[in-house]
C-alpha cells in the first residue's frame, strides 16, 4: 500500500468535483488528468471521508439540479399478508384428560430386609442397591446381601431393576410400547 499525501490543490479539486456531483471514479480520473497523479477511486473516497465530505448523507447534500449517476436501488416488494381464514375446527373434539396428582410410590423390594451397609463397609460381593438419601441429610446405605453372579445386585434387587425376561425380551417390550404410543 502506497502512502500518498494529498496536496491542498488536490483536496480543493476533490471538494469542487464532489460539489458537481461526480462519482469517485470520475473524480479520481479528473484529478489524475489535471495534476498528473495516480489516485485511485478508493483514495478519493478515503480522502473525502477524512475531510468529512463522504458518507451516506452525501446524496442528500447534492443540489437537486445535478444528475445522479447511480439510481436508487429498487425497493424490495413487500410481502403480501394473507387474509386469515377462520380456524378449521374438527367435527369431533376429544376432551383433554385430567389427571389427579398422586403421591410418588417408592419402589423398594418388599421380599428382602436390607442390612444397611455403608459404602466404606461394602465388600466386593455385597449387593449395591441403595437405600436412603431421599431427604436432606439422610445417609445412603446399601442392601449388603450376597450379590447375584454377573450383577451388582442380589437376586431380588436384580429382578426389581431389570424386570422379567431376557435382555432381548425386555427390549422387544419397549419397542411394542413405542408402537402403541405412536398409534
Amino acid at each position: 500500500m502506497q502512502s500518498i499525501s494529498w496536496a491542498s490543490e488536490h483536496s480543493d479539486a476533490l471538494r469542487e468535483y464532489l460539489a458537481k456531483g461526480m462519482s469517485y471514479s470520475e473524480i479520481a480520473q479528473a484529478i489524475n488528468a489535471r495534476f498528473k497523479t495516480a489516485y485511485s477511486r478508493s483514495a478519493a473516497i478515503g480522502r473525502a471521508s477524512r475531510m468529512g465530505l463522504a458518507g451516506p448523507d452525501r446524496a442528500k447534500d447534492l443540489p437537486m439540479d445535478l444528475p445522479k449517476h447511480w439510481p436508487a436501488p429498487p425497493k424490495a416488494p413487500q410481502p403480501q399478508l394473507r387474509k386469515s381464514r377462520g380456524r378449521h375446527v374438527p367435527g369431533f373434539i376429544r376432551p383433554m384428560p385430567t389427571f389427579e396428582r398422586t403421591e410418588i410410590v417408592k419402589l423398594r423390594c418388599v421380599e428382602i430386609d436390607p442390612r444397611h451397609v455403608s459404602l466404606a463397609d461394602l465388600e466386593p460381593d455385597d449387593c449395591r442397591y441403595p437405600y436412603g438419601g431421599d431427604e436432606e441429610g439422610e445417609a445412603i446405605t446399601f442392601c449388603g446381601h450376597p450379590r447375584r453372579p454377573g450383577s451388582s445386585y442380589c437376586a431380588p434387587h436384580f429382578h426389581l431393576t431389570c424386570g422379567p425376561g431376557t435382555a432381548s425380551e425386555r427390549s422387544a417390550g419397549t419397542v411394542l410400547l413405542r408402537l402403541v404410543e405412536a398409534a
